[in-house]
C-alpha cells in the first residue's frame, strides 16, 4: 500500500511538473505601455503606418502601444535598442532591411541573426525614382543617357547609407553602367525636402513621395517591385525595363533575443489582427503598402534566408567589407 501512494505521489508530481504555469511576467503581460520603436524620422510614410499599425495592436493588447523615433544611421538604431533593452515585451521596435546587409558593409553593434525576436512581418513598401515635375528627365532612359554623358553628377537622395532605397538605385546603376552621387539623409522628410529644394537632382525613397506625384510638383519614373504598381499603373518597373532590380523590403515587429514564447504570441496576435483592421488597411493602400505577413517561425526563417541574399548582392555591388 506504502509502495502504491509512493507510485500515486511520484505519478502526480511528474504530471504537474510537465504543465508548468507561465512566467508570472507572461501571465500578466501587458501591465504597462509598450514602446515600439520607429527608426526613422516623425511624418514620413514608415512613421505614419507604424502609429496606425501601433494604434489598432494595442487596442487589441489592452494596452497603449507608444512610437518612438529614433532616426539616422540607415534606420539601425533601433536595432541597437533591442540589443540593450530587457526581453520582457515592453520593447520592440521596426527592423528594416538595412540590418540584413550593413553588417555586410561595416562593423555593426549587434548580430542580425542571434540578437533579435522575429515577431511577424506585417508589410512591405513600394519604392520609386522621383524627379522634379520640371525636371528634363521625363523617362529613365533620359536619366541614364545623362548620366552616361556624366559620370557622378546626377544627384539622388536616399533614407541613408545600406537601405533599401539606396542599394536598389546601386543595383540598378551597375546594370545600367552609370555612376551617380548619392546623398544619404536621415529619412523620407529630409530626402523629400532636398529634392523639393532643388539640392538634388532626384531621390529614391518609399511612397512619401505619393502626394508630391499626385500634385504634380513631382515626376515618378519607375517603381522597384516585381510588377507595377495598382496606384501608379501606367509607371513602369526597373524590372521590366531590363534592369533587374525589385525590391519591396518586408517589415513588421521585432523584439530583443531571450523573449517569453506568451508574450511573443501575444504580440504577435494582437499585430496579426491589427493587419486586418480597415483604418491600417486604409493607411496601407495610402502609400501602396501591400499585407505581407509571416508568423514568427516564417519571418525568423526569412531573416536567414534575407541575411545570406544580402551578402551575395554586396558582393557582386563591390560592397563587401573585407575585414569584417
Amino acid at each position: 500500500m506504502a509502495k502504491r501512494r509512493e507510485f500515486i505521489s511520484t505519478a502526480a508530481a511528474l504530471m504537474a511538473s510537465s504543465v508548468l504555469p507561465l512566467p508570472v511576467a507572461a501571465q500578466t503581460y501587458p501591465a504597462r505601455p509598450i514602446k515600439y520603436i520607429c527608426p526613422w524620422p516623425a511624418g514620413g510614410s514608415t512613421d505614419v503606418v507604424m502609429r496606425s499599425l501601433a494604434e489598432a495592436a494595442g487596442r487589441h493588447l489592452g494596452q497603449a502601444i507608444i512610437v518612438e523615433n529614433r532616426p539616422g544611421a540607415g534606420g539601425t538604431l533601433g536595432a541597437l535598442d533591442l540589443v540593450n533593452a530587457k526581453p520582457d515585451g515592453y520593447t520592440v521596435a521596426q527592423l528594416p532591411h538595412g540590418v540584413f546587409r550593413l553588417p555586410h558593409m561595416q562593423k555593426v553593434a549587434f548580430d542580425t541573426l542571434k540578437d533579435f525576436t522575429w515577431i511577424a512581418c506585417l508589410t512591405g513598401y513600394t519604392f520609386g525614382l522621383v524627379v522634379q515635375a520640371e525636371s528634363p528627365f521625363k523617362t529613365i532612359k533620359d536619366l541614364v543617357d545623362y548620366a552616361r554623358l556624366n559620370p557622378g553628377k546626377l544627384s539622388y537622395g536616399s533614407t541613408g547609407v545600406g537601405t533599401s532605397p539606396h542599394l536598389a538605385v546601386e543595383e540598378f546603376a551597375q546594370r545600367a553602367d552609370i555612376k551617380l552621387n548619392h546623398i544619404p539623409f536621415k529619412g523620407n522628410a529630409e530626402n523629400m525636402q532636398a529634392l523639393m529644394g532643388g539640392h538634388i537632382a532626384s531621390a529614391s525613397d518609399a511612397t512619401g513621395w505619393g502626394p508630391h506625384v499626385e500634385s504634380g510638383k513631382l515626376r515618378l519614373l519607375a517603381t522597384y517591385g516585381s510588377k507595377r504598381t495598382k496606384r501608379w499603373p501606367q509607371t513602369p518597373t526597373l524590372d521590366e525595363l531590363g534592369y533587374q532590380t525589385v525590391s519591396d523590403s518586408p517589415f513588421g515587429v521585432c523584439g530583443p533575443k531571450g523573449m517569453e514564447p506568451a508574450v511573443t504570441r501575444a504580440i504577435h496576435d494582437a499585430f496579426r489582427k491589427a493587419i486586418a483592421e480597415p483604418s491600417v488597411l486604409a493607411i496601407f493602400d495610402k502609400y501602396d503598402q501591400s499585407v505581407i505577413y509571416m508568423n514568427t517561425e516564417q519571418y525568423t526563417k526569412f531573416a536567414r534566408e534575407s541575411f545570406a541574399a544580402e551578402r551575395a548582392t554586396i558582393e557582386r555591388l563591390g560592397m563587401l567589407n573585407k575585414d569584417g
